[in-house]
C-alpha cells in the first residue's frame, strides 16, 4: 500500500503540473495509458482533483476550472520518479531471502503490487534484461537466472573501464562547470555523514550512487551513461544484501570517497587514476563478499587459497 500511495503521489503531481485551466481531460483508460499507471490510481487521481475544485468531474464530461497552486501538490520527499519505484520494487523481490536461479517474475503482479501499469513495467523488465540477470518468457513472464560471481565479475570489469575513463574526463573539465559545484556539495555530504555516522551510515548507498553518476556524466558519452544505469541499481542495492561490518565497510568507503574527490580536485591524472583504482579494488571486493557462495565457488575459492 505504501508503494501504491507513492505512486499515486508521483503520478498525480505529474498530471496536475500539466493541467490547463478549460481543457478537457480524456477517459480514465486514456490518463492511465499516458502516465504509465493502473485506471485505479487514476480514478484516484481524478478524486483528489475534483474533491480540490481543480476540476468538475461530470459522469464523462471532466473539465480544468483552475490551475494547481503549491499547496495542491504533494512534497517532493513524498514521491518519487516512476522508474526509481519500480527499480524498488524488483530490486526488493530478487534480493528477498526465498530468491533463487529459475524464479517467476510476473508483469502483471508487479505491476499490482506497486499500482501501475504493465507497459511500464515491461519496458524496465526489457531493458534490465540486457545485462543477463533476468529472461523472457513467454505470457508476460520473465525468470530470475540468478546473481552468480561471474555475474559479478564481469560487472567489475565493465564498472572499473568506464568509471577509469569518466573519472580522468571529469579531471579535465573547465573551472566553472557545474560538476565541480556539484562535487563540492557531494564531499560536505560524506563530511557530514562522517560527523553522525553511528545514525546515518544506512544512507550511505544513495550518497555512493550520486558520488558515482556524477562521475560518470562526465565521460559525454550516452553508452557509458546508458550502461551505467544498470551498473548502478546492482551496486546500489548490494549494500543490503550483506549487513555484516556495514558501518566499518561505510566508514571505509567515505574515507575512500574523500581521497578519491581530493584527486579530482587537484585535477592530476596519477592521482586520479591511484584514487579510482584503489576505491574500485574495495566495491570489487565488497560486491563478491555480498554473494553467498555456491559449492562450486567454495572449492575454487579454497584452491586459490
Amino acid at each position: 500500500m505504501a508503494r501504491q500511495n507513492t505512486v499515486f503521489k508521483e503520478a498525480y503531481n505529474r498530471y496536475a503540473a500539466a493541467l490547463r485551466t478549460d481543457a478537457a481531460l480524456p477517459s480514465e483508460p486514456e490518463i492511465a495509458a499516458q502516465l504509465g499507471i493502473s485506471r485505479s490510481t487514476a480514478r484516484a487521481i481524478l478524486t483528489r482533483l475534483s474533491d480540490a475544485g481543480i476540476i468538475r468531474w461530470n459522469k464523462r464530461q471532466k473539465i480544468v476550472l483552475r490551475q494547481p497552486t503549491e499547496a495542491d501538490f504533494f512534497p517532493s520527499e513524498e514521491t518519487n520518479s516512476l522508474h526509481d519505484i519500480i527499480e524498488r520494487s524488483f530490486m526488493q523481490r530478487i534480493l528477498s531471502d526465498d530468491a533463487a536461479p529459475g524464479m517467476q517474475i510476473n508483469e502483471l503482479e508487479l505491476a499490482r503490487e506497486i499500482g501501475t501499469g504493465t507497459t511500464s513495467v515491461r519496458e524496465f523488465l526489457i531493458r534490465f534484461s540486457r545485462f543477463g540477470l533476468i529472461e523472457k518468457r513467454p505470457n508476460s513472464h520473465w525468470i530470475l537466472k540468478g546473481f552468480t560471481r561471474d555475474f559479478a565479475l564481469e560487472l567489475a570489469d565493465v564498472r572499473e573501464m568506464f568509471e577509469l575513463h569518466s573519472a580522468a574526463e571529469f579531471g579535465k573539465l573547465p573551472p566553472e562547470s557545474d560538476a565541480w559545484r556539484a562535487l563540492s556539495d557531494i564531499k560536505a555530504d560524506h563530511q557530514a555523514m562522517l560527523r553522525d555516522l553511528d545514525t546515518r551510515y544506512k544512507d550511505f548507498s544513495t550518497l555512493d550512487e550520486r558520488f558515482h553518476l556524477l562521475i560518470h556524466a562526465a565521460s559525454r558519452n550516452r553508452f557509458i551513461a546508458d550502461f551505467y544505469d544498470a551498473i548502478a541499481i546492482i551496486f546500489h542495492y548490494h549494500y543490503q544484501w550483506n549487513k555484516a561490518f556495514a558501518r566499518e565497510r561505510n566508514e571505509r568507503a567515505i574515507h575512500e570517497h574523500l581521497d578519491y574527490i581530493a584527486a579530482l580536485e587537484s585535477r592530476d591524472q596519477a592521482a586520479i587514476d591511484s584514487a579510482c583504482r584503489l576505491h574500485l579494488r574495495s566495491a570489487r571486493q565488497t560486491l563478491l563478499q555480498s554473494i553467498p557462495l555456491t559449492p562450486s565457488d567454495e572449492v575454487l575459492v579454497e584452491g586459490q587459497s
